[in-house]
């Protein structure tokens, strides 16, 4: 097999050639052009199946030789494509349509006809145009008909067979209830295992796919929202491998699973994490032996997989989850899921979660609850007042600061200076006329502090002073007045010494503290939260 991968625009072109000349020259001697590819027909019929778009060049130079014999006639010329089938459209047009590129584009020379070259002239002409129907492809034999009359010439040019795309790296299932299961036949991977898909989901556990045997299995699962784990017995008992993420996967993003397993050793790897991997024992068995059907989804009344699965290869082979969706209840082909259609209702910034059964909105990170997250759980500050919240435990959330702050008052502070910060995520929804005003204050033990405040002239301004510098570092955003009696929304994220800043539907915008400046907030004392000035 000879073929050439290229990269263009971004995208990969799997090239096939053949051994035919461009321009090269028909007549009567020789009516009958074949053309001879660098691969087999079986490995190029694998490459277009496979693929997600293909093409073809072919081109036909005419003087006083004409091709389709547009509008009514029988076309002089076709061409012989994949399962040695009969062609009569070209370049530029598609099945079923006799015409020439120029006659879809009526743009033709003579307009009575669908192909520049079956007006007949004496001057050359030509059809040129991309075949890209791959169920057709590639051309193999070109029949032309018309170069047997007395000035009559003709010359073909055809392209390689060029592909894009995988056709299967899309090819999805949304799994919709708890019982939910694609079934296929037994997977075989006796001594070899290689299994690679992806997944998204807004669940915290599931099993993608299990094959069982008498006491051997196989089995990929969603064990808990940052962990997927690889189980596997070949008659040695149960082996485990587990791959645990930093950052939650069920995220409603997708993320890819590989898994493999031989004779020597297993290994899991999930999206760029570090790959684990299991030595197999120097003695036992090796075999996997398997009996059952493969069950993609729920399986032998575990709790199945919710949401969808796409581009799943099991030993180099793709299964059709589409098509097998399609005649199975509680899944459905293609990608979607209750927030597909219902997420909208979720205002406010809230994130919609799927459901066996439905869907919720999780309001955690707004300052709204209930069912949609549009009762407003905020409090309306006189001029004067503000809350206090004192710090009596690490790692305390926002609900629990919601329900459990006071009006400031001379309560003796409790805390303890053991809680030290490298990161802090805040999220807050405010509206003001007031100006300059703070919005939030969070002091220490120590000298350090974080603010976030409206300045007189009604910009957001957000403080740091974390140590290791004279002023604090401030971040001015003057793009817009905030103190315009409109709900805003904030978003503030700090990581070490990187800050993200994010104002209502705003793109996030990214700083940086000074060098200088520590990036630890050391002792965190009490939050404070609206102050006219």
């Amino acid at each position: 097999l000879v073929f050439f991968l290229s990269l263009s625009e971004d995208k990969v072109w799997t090239t096939v050639y053949h051994d035919l000349p461009m321009q090269t020259s028909v007549g009567v001697q020789l009516p009958v052009l074949q053309l001879n590819y660098s691969a087999t027909m079986d490995q190029i019929s694998a490459i277009t199946s496979s693929a997600e778009y293909c093409e073809q060049f072919i081109s036909y130079s005419c003087k006083m030789s004409r091709l389709l014999n547009t509008p009514e006639g029988n076309p002089y010329t076709w061409w012989v494509g994949k399962a040695n089938e009969k062609h009569y459209y070209w370049g530029g047009s598609g099945p079923g349509i006799q015409k020439c590129a120029c006659g879809i584009e009526r743009n033709c020379t003579d307009p009575k006809y669908y192909c520049n070259c079956d007006a007949d002239y004496k001057q050359w002409r030509k059809d040129t145009g991309m075949l890209s129907y791959k169920e057709h492809l590639p051309v193999s034999q070109i029949v032309v008909g018309d170069v047997d009359r007395p000035g009559s010439e003709a010359k073909i040019s055809v392209g390689p067979v060029r592909c894009q795309g995988d056709r299967n790296y899309w090819n999805a299932a949304s799994f919709v209830t708890s019982s939910s299961y694609l079934h296929f036949s037994t997977f075989q991977g006796e001594t070899s295992a290689d299994i690679s898909f992806y997944f998204k989901t807004s669940a915290s556990d599931g099993v993608f796919l299990e094959n069982l045997g008498n006491t051997d299995f196989i089995k990929l699962e969603l064990k808990s929202a940052t962990e997927v784990s690889f189980s596997f017995d070949v008659g040695n008992g149960p082996v485990e491998i587990v791959v645990r993420s930093p950052n939650q996967l069920n995220d409603d993003q997708w993320h890819r699973v590989n898994a493999e397993r031989n004779v020597k050793q297993a290994s899991l790897q999930v999206d760029q994490l570090p790959l684990e991997v299991r030595k197999a024992p120097t003695e036992g068995h090796t075999r996997l032996e398997l009996y059952s059907q493969l069950y993609v989804g729920a399986a032998g009344g575990q709790r199945g997989f919710l949401g969808c699965i796409r581009s799943l290869r099991m030993n180099g082979v793709t299964l059709d989850l589409e098509e097998r969706a399609k005649v199975t209840p509680g899944v459905k082909p293609g990608c979607s899921g209750h927030c597909t259609s219902y997420g909208m209702y979720c205002a406010n910034g809230g994130k919609c979660v799927e459901k066996y059964n439905g869907y919720s909105c999780d309001c955690s990170r707004t300052a709204y609850d209930g069912p949609f997250c549009i009762k407003d759980v905020g409090a309306f500050f006189e001029e004067g007042v503000w809350l206090r919240y004192n710090f009596h435990s690490p790692g305390t959330s926002m609900k629990d600061l919601v329900s459990r702050t006071l009006l400031s008052s001379p309560d003796t502070e409790t805390t303890e200076p053991d809680l030290n910060l490298n990161k802090e995520e805040l999220s807050f929804s405010f509206s003001t006329t007031k100006s300059p005003c703070v919005l939030l204050y969070l002091s220490s033990y120590t000298q350090d502090f974080m603010a976030v405040l409206v300045k007189p002239s009604g910009n957001l301004q957000i403080r740091y002073s974390l140590g290791g510098t004279k002023e604090p570092y401030n971040i001015d955003v003057d793009h817009r007045n905030m103190a315009n009696g409109q709900p805003h929304t904030v978003n503030i994220t700090r990581n070490g010494r990187d800050i993200v800043l994010q104002l209502d539907h705003y793109p996030p915008t990214s700083y940086s503290l000074p060098t200088a400046s520590d990036v630890q907030f050391n002792s965190p004392k009490a939050l404070f939260l609206g102050k006219v000035i």
